[in-house]
């Protein structure tokens, strides 16, 4: 009977060392671009960027779902799956027009905040965003913290001042950060244009912030630093089906991630979700049809 047991404690053993995964570092702070179209990027004042993009590991070429709107690809990078499954189809989708899928909990199609939670009780986990559209699709419910930056476009310092004191005060394990106004720039003036490109001048000095916060809190260290977009554009507007619409830069820098410049392997938005729970050593759903970009960590 002892022989039986002791052989059953090894197998248990076993299995949880075969599906256990190593977390790749304490602390991941995804800082996402609305509107931004990797096409600007070679033309971009973007030093903080560029700087990610020489220290880590990045790709111009990620997909957005479609349409190239911005709710269903939220959506599809918060949620590690495509339009037909988590069901939010439309530009300003605020529940699934196709039902969900799988909806474990609280309601909602798993996020990536969601399984973390669920993994990680203790987590610190947060959301920082200025359009109003964000907070349909992050599953409040599991986030230790969730704010809009009212009024973006009067006062555009607001969202990085509200993302820095929340770093240095409880130094997330799991922080998104999302910009709106490249969006507005290109309804407005238009993609590819002057004022486009002084919006992402712009912001790209408040992701300098927000690494700086990450540093003063003391933990840049132990984070990984994603920086990403949920489409692009063309002219003035999106949801279209061409690549200026469609590519969006993906770059990954900070602990445990090689040094290793633009990768070749296929993107698609719902595989940031995927990446963002293997960085913190979180298991994904079955649901979820994203897969980590394993070949850009150490």
């Amino acid at each position: 009977m002892k022989k039986v047991l002791v052989t059953a404690m090894f197998a248990i053993m076993a299995s949880l060392c075969v599906f256990a995964v190593k977390p790749k570092a304490q602390h991941v702070i995804l800082v996402g671009f609305d509107g931004w179209g990797a096409y600007s990027l070679p033309k971009a004042d973007m030093p903080n960027v560029k700087k990610l993009m020489a220290d880590g590991c990045y790709t111009l070429d990620k997909r957005t779902v479609l349409p190239s709107s911005s709710a269903p690809n939220w959506a599809s990078m918060f949620m590690g799956a495509p339009t037909e499954i988590h069901g939010y189809t439309t530009w300003g989708s605020q529940k699934p027009e196709i039902p969900s899928r799988w909806e474990k909990k609280h309601n909602i199609f798993p996020t990536v905040y969601q399984v973390t939670r669920d993994q990680h009780p203790a987590a610190e986990i947060g959301v920082i965003y200025e359009w109003d559209g964000i907070k349909y699709l992050i599953d409040t419910l599991s986030l230790s913290y969730h704010a809009q930056a009212v009024d973006a476009q009067k006062f555009p310092a607001r969202t990085a001042e509200m993302a820095e004191k929340y770093i240095k005060e409880k130094k997330p394990e799991l922080l998104a950060v999302c910009f709106d106004e490249p969006d507005h720039v290109g309804h407005s003036a238009g993609h590819d244009t002057p004022e486009y490109y002084a919006k992402l001048a712009e912001i790209d000095g408040y992701l300098g912030r927000i690494i700086k916060a990450a540093e003063d809190a003391g933990i840049a260290d132990e984070t990984i630093f994603i920086v990403t977009a949920d489409h692009g554009g063309i002219e003035k507007g999106h949801g279209g089906i061409t690549l200026q619409e469609m590519r969006t830069p993906f770059i990954i820098c900070g602990k445990n991630i090689k040094k290793g410049g633009e990768f070749p392997e296929s993107m698609m938005q719902y595989d940031v979700a995927s990446t963002i729970a293997y960085a913190l050593g979180v298991e994904q759903p079955q649901v979820w049809t994203g897969r980590p970009m394993k070949q850009v960590f150490k």
